[in-house]
């Protein structure tokens, strides 16, 4: 079957340009939501499953885990076989996954339900924006990747607000069940409005124009392989110790992975899903690195929030979500504002005084405690955590698109969109090792609160180091790259982005 390569004639004016844009949204609304919410859900669904600590890693992980490894790929699928066709095939398989994580009545269930509804969003999350680049008129197309960016903020703001009144009203599961009316929304949109569209030279083998794109399948699963193995070495260690035979080769089969996929990309230079020439450029690795990091602070320390308002300080889930909500605003107010900012004066700045500004409401937070005053002891920590994200998104995928070749734009973009995951996953699940927390330990209000403070004093740490990352190594890029399109689903209260 040939798919044709409609011209990008959607205008923002119009019918199908809005139901487009609103597919687009609602569709990456959900992947956001998901992201964010379930830690507010982590203390009742632990309670509800008998949970342990590894069980409330592995939920957060396992989610991470597929999104971070397929997301390149993904991409890829759209561009071969077209992007709507591939677009509806992740909205489907990413609501299958949550109707099946919302049914669970143990922990494994879940887990597993968790690792394919990641690897849905895989899917779903470069299509969502891959559709608004394809169908859109040249001169609405920058208005429509705009509105898409703001309207997915404020879904992820709205997020943690609403999951909350579900888990508080209803039940954890209803966080899942709620993709399922959205999914539907996004599946008639996109059947009704959004038209097909491929790279026609992802899949042509012969006469002008021939490229010999392919699928890095290979590349993908030895990416998931390298991060499961570490990951599964992490959490399981507290418990199994760490001379025990699983965590040792669990440790030595992602060592020996990430070796893999780096020899493997390596050799297949261009046509790889990463290609290995893009970390020639300094600025692109060291933004990279950079991404790791901040986004490590940034997972370890909503992982461990969420849990610690609610089993310690005894908030409910709304509560807890709306928390964390001026963080969103922020990013939501600010963001542009930053990017222009590092557009006039370079992204050093930013990047190295914004890790300092975050770490800074980190330490407030640490002496937060039962009883503690919202507006006294949360919103100040919270207000500078979230000024100092400001200061960082922007730039960040600005100087990370504006390090590379135009050509290579979309995989340094994914592949940012992955290091943030990764930064992620592997935060949750070494600071649990790191701060002595396993077992039930997070339902014990003094074991907590030692964890918590210990986890912060870590994730601070973090920030610290990325912004002496941007201080020493971070330069002005050699061209200027807009700041309307964000590499990551920043998160509101988790872990993109």
């Amino acid at each position: 079957m040939t798919i044709s390569v409609p011209s990008p004639a959607l205008r923002m004016g119009t019918a199908a340009g809005r139901g487009t844009l609103l597919a687009a949204v609602l569709a990456s609304g959900m992947v956001f939501l998901d992201t964010t919410v379930v830690n507010v859900a982590l203390p009742k669904l632990g309670q509800d499953l008998g949970a342990n600590v590894a069980d409330l890693q592995w939920t957060v992980n396992g989610y991470l885990l597929t999104l971070a490894a397929f997301v390149l790929l993904g991409g890829s699928l759209g561009d071969r076989f077209g992007r709507r066709r591939v677009f509806l095939i992740g909205v489907l398989w990413f609501t299958i996954a949550s109707v099946l994580c919302g049914l669970a009545q143990g922990t494994g269930t879940l887990i597993v339900a968790r690792i394919v509804q990641g690897a849905g969003g895989a899917l779903l999350t470069p299509g969502s924006l891959a559709v608004l680049q394809a169908s859109f008129h040249p001169d609405d197309r920058g208005r429509a990747i705009g509105a898409w960016a703001g309207l997915s903020g404020v879904s992820t703001a709205l997020g943690p607000f609403i999951g909350g009144w579900l888990i508080d009203a209803l039940s954890w599961r209803w966080i899942f069940f709620l993709n399922l009316p959205i999914a539907v929304l996004v599946v008639l949109a996109a059947l009704r409005w959004v038209p097909e569209s491929r790279d026609e030279n992802a899949s042509r083998t012969h006469g002008p124009g021939r490229t010999r794109r392919r699928f890095d399948v290979a590349g993908a699963l030895l990416g998931a392989l390298a991060l499961a193995g570490v990951t599964y070495a992490l959490i399981d260690a507290p418990a199994r110790g760490f001379a025990s035979a699983p965590v040792l080769v669990a440790a030595l089969v992602g060592v020996v992975a990430a070796v893999a996929f780096v020899l493997l990309e390596r050799r297949r230079g261009d046509t790889a899903m990463l290609p290995t020439g893009l970390f020639s450029s300094r600025l692109f690795s060291v933004l990279n690195l950079f991404t790791v990091v901040v986004y490590a602070a940034l997972s370890g320390f909503t992982f461990f929030f969420a849990v610690y308002l609610q089993n310690v300080v005894e908030w409910s889930a709304l509560r807890t979500g709306i928390a964390l909500l001026p963080m969103t605003l922020l990013l939501l107010v600010g963001s542009a504002r930053a990017g222009a900012l590092s557009a006039r004066i370079g992204p050093r700045l930013p990047l190295a005084v914004g890790p300092l500004v975050a770490a800074g409401g980190l330490l407030l937070l640490r002496g937060v405690g039962p009883g503690a005053s919202y507006w006294t002891d949360v919103l100040p920590g919270v207000l500078l955590f979230g000024l100092g994200l400001t200061l960082v998104v922007a730039p960040l995928t600005a100087s990370v698109l504006a390090a590379v070749q135009d050509r290579f734009s979309g995989v340094a973009s994914g592949f940012n969109n992955a290091a943030s995951r990764a930064g992620g996953l592997l935060a949750v699940a070494a600071l649990p090792l790191l701060v002595g927390l396993s077992g039930a330990g997070y339902e014990q209000k003094a074991e907590l609160t030692d964890a918590f403070r210990g986890a912060l004093a870590w994730c601070a740490g973090l920030l610290l180091v990325g912004a002496v990352l941007a201080l020493v190594l971070v330069h002005r890029p050699p061209r200027a790259a807009p700041p309307s399109q964000p590499c990551h689903s920043m998160p509101a209260a988790t872990p993109p982005k």
